[in-house]
């Protein structure tokens, strides 16, 4: 998840009593988001042509970017993740985080053990109609497939092998604990029957996850796809949040992963506000910035949801 939450909404919470104890934690006493002097950041995003990194201290400004290594005006769960994690733990902590929009665990996170892409009927049939390469299209899918999982675990481990580039204070001989893995998509699996791979997709990333980094055990929290807002999912929306969902009964994973809705986050005000953004664009822009499939592009939701993986992060790390 990259995170759409433009930093012009953060007065949004001020008016709202459920989060304004969380926004007087993101920003300082002239208004501005805060620069956090223990935890750090890695961010490995962009596009095809300028894939890249920015890294340094949390500060607002690691959602969505338009350049890679340039600040952005944007948040996602990443800011007040950091925040309350570091808040509760009080010793340095560093985010590493990997993002494209547009992504399927299917295809482009797809994780070593669940093999090859493999097309259905369906899928080929409509190649075909569109006058579309079937040899072409086979080949440009096994190029695609798995490519993310690929990226996202080789910049882990970059970082890792050199944290002090990242966090210039870190001490090798105090080593580093992997506390914990935050994932957060699902759009792109809802078409092309990849929803109904989901879960099998789901438990074996986590397995592979586990296993490229040596923590078999490693503590993950899955936000369960939240864009049906305050309505009942429907249709392949509600296959893969229940895919998701399911991971909180896989019997090895108990104790260890946990999978947390995050419609019930969804920014009411927000929403009522959408249908018409365009007539009152300058009040919309106070406290939207994007389309429901972008959450909104609300900071009461992203801002929401951070704490949210925080605390269930931290519920498996101290469980016991």
């Amino acid at each position: 998840m990259e995170g759409h939450a433009k930093i012009s909404t953060f007065e949004a919470m001020k008016m709202d009593p459920v989060t304004k104890p969380i926004y007087k934690q993101m920003v300082d006493s002239t208004g501005n988001p805060i620069t956090c002097e223990k935890v750090w950041i890695s961010y490995f995003t962009g596009g095809r042509d300028n894939m890249g990194e920015g890294y340094g201290n949390l500060t607002a400004g690691y959602g969505s970017r338009r350049v890679a290594s340039e600040i952005g005006e944007k948040i996602g769960p990443e800011f007040t993740f950091g925040i309350y994690a570091q808040k509760a733990l009080k010793e340095p902590i560093l985010i590493i985080k990997t993002a494209w929009g547009g992504k399927s665990i299917h295809t482009d996170f797809r994780p070593p053990s669940a093999g090859p892409y493999v097309f259905n009927e369906n899928e080929l049939e409509n190649f075909k109609r569109r006058g579309k390469n079937i040899k072409e299209v086979k080949a440009e899918k096994a190029e695609q497939t798995g490519r993310f999982y690929g990226l996202m675990m080789d910049h882990v481990k970059k970082v890792l092998a050199d944290i002090k580039r990242v966090y210039p204070g870190y001490n090798a001989k105090d080593g580093y604990e992997l506390a914990g893995f935050a994932w957060f998509q699902g759009w792109n699996d809802m078409y092309n029957g990849f929803q109904d791979e989901y879960a099998k997709n789901m438990e074996n990333f986590i397995k592979d996850v586990r296993k490229d980094l040596g923590k078999p055990n490693l503590p993950f929290v899955i936000g369960i796809m939240g864009q049906n807002g305050f309505k009942e999912a429907t249709g392949n929306m509600a296959i893969v949040k229940a895919a998701q969902a399911s991971m909180n009964k896989v019997e090895e994973f108990k104790g260890n992963v946990i999978a947390i809705p995050t419609d019930v986050y969804w920014d009411k005000k927000a929403d009522q506000a959408y249908p018409a953004w365009r007539n009152n664009f300058e009040e919309w822009k106070k406290i939207g910035s994007d389309r429901p499939y972008h959450y909104l592009g609300s900071t009461i939701f992203f801002s929401r949801v951070g704490r949210g993986f925080a605390k269930s992060i931290l519920k498996l790390l101290t469980k016991g």
